[in-house]
């Protein structure tokens, strides 16, 4: 079996936050399971290009893989050196796996494969919500759809990450088949010692920050908090977007409680032990894998329900759940101190549940099982 995986950003273009780094560790996954995944990709890594040899094949961390040049600098990622590649190339492989949509290395990399008669399996992770239709570029979009998306949409079989995506996709088109399994997620190699709880209640905002993370509501909820608390914002993002939220905070007493930490990476286990409680109050966001990383040191989360993993979280009773506005993401926050109990346990037990769920052997069998059935409904 041989599956080609096509991204516009690859490792270590971490900038672009959670899936590439998803995207990555589901390659190498199959690859162990001696599953021949390739990557096409792009030098993409934001405004800047990836210090990497342009369109010729490397071995990362045991996938081949190939940046081609873009020529656009923007979410576009429009490269047609990889679009010639796949032209070329497309009926190598038992399956074209698309991650993403809406820039032109999705959409057009869909287009090419479907003409050369190459199954498709698209992850839109996120981007075929409502709440992605509705913001940003929603006249382009639309166009887009309307002409193109639709029809190749259409012909594709879709991978989504949790329950709550699969449904707001049906929303938007009606593909081959729908599949629901999460993603791989990284998790620290060894057990990570928690500090002792002492002080304020140490809050944490842990991702991209963009208007969908909600991070404006976690920072008006901030007044009508009740326990002392400090709150660390860990992320980066447009400069304009983060100095309006800067300037939202008026008291100076709550200014003295935040701190601004920037962009974090391989430190981030350590820096979510020292924590007492994950906030993401997301408008939209399909899967979390820092709601994973959190929980795999025992460090419990309040999520929105907007969230794909809002279930996962209140099935196995591992945080809670807030509405899209302060006074929610508030009241949970000044009930914690009523919940020593579960804080405890959530801190002994989450480890190993999300260790159990999001990594290892049994993940990695239901993709290759979830490759196996397209190609056999292929030949149907």
């Amino acid at each position: 079996m041989k599956i080609l995986h096509i991204v516009a950003a690859y490792k270590p273009a971490y900038i672009y936050g959670g899936p590439t780094m998803s995207v990555a560790m589901l390659c190498e996954a199959l690859v162990n399971a001696k599953v021949q995944a390739e990557v096409f990709t792009t030098t993409a890594n934001g405004i800047t290009e990836l210090p990497v040899i342009a369109n010729r094949p490397t071995t990362i961390d045991g996938v081949t893989v190939t940046y081609f040049k873009r020529l656009t600098k923007d979410h576009t990622h429009f490269s047609p050196a990889l679009l010639k590649a796949l032209w070329k190339r497309a009926k190598e492989f038992d399956a074209v796996h698309i991650h993403a949509w809406w820039n032109l290395v999705s959409v057009l990399s869909c287009a090419v494969a479907l003409v050369k008669g190459v199954p498709v399996i698209l992850s839109p992770r996120g981007t075929l919500s409502s709440y992605s239709f509705a913001n940003n570029n929603i006249g382009k979009k639309r166009i887009i759809h309307t002409l193109l998306g639709k029809r190749l949409l259409a012909k594709c079989h879709i991978h989504v990450t949790a329950a709550r995506e699969s449904i707001s996709i049906l929303d938007v088109v009606k593909p081959l088949s729908t599949a629901i399994i999460p993603n791989f997620v990284k998790l620290p190699s060894a057990c990570v010692e928690r500090p002792a709880a002492d002080g304020p209640v140490k809050l944490l905002f842990f991702s991209r920050i963009e208007e969908k993370k909600g991070l404006d509501i976690l920072l008006k909820a901030l007044n009508t908090v009740t326990p002392p608390f400090h709150l660390t914002i860990a992320g980066d993002g447009d400069i304009n977007y983060i100095n309006k939220l800067k300037a939202s905070v008026t008291d100076p007493s709550i200014t003295a409680n935040i701190t601004w930490a920037g962009f974090f990476n391989d430190d981030k286990f350590e820096l979510l032990s020292r924590h007492d409680l994950l906030v993401l109050p997301s408008h939209d966001e399909n899967f979390g894998n820092v709601v994973i990383e959190s929980l795999s040191v025992g460090t419990p989360v309040l999520i929105s329900h907007n969230v794909g993993l809002a279930n996962y979280v209140k099935d196995h009773k591992l945080g809670w759940i807030c509405d899209t506005d302060a006074a929610s993401v508030s009241d949970a926050i000044n009930n914690m101190t009523d919940y020593s109990t579960q804080i405890a346990e959530i801190q002994k037990t989450a480890p190993g549940i999300v260790r159990a769920d999001f990594s290892g052997s049994r993940l990695q069998q239901q993709y290759v099982n979830f490759y196996k059935d397209i190609l056999a409904h292929e030949r149907l």
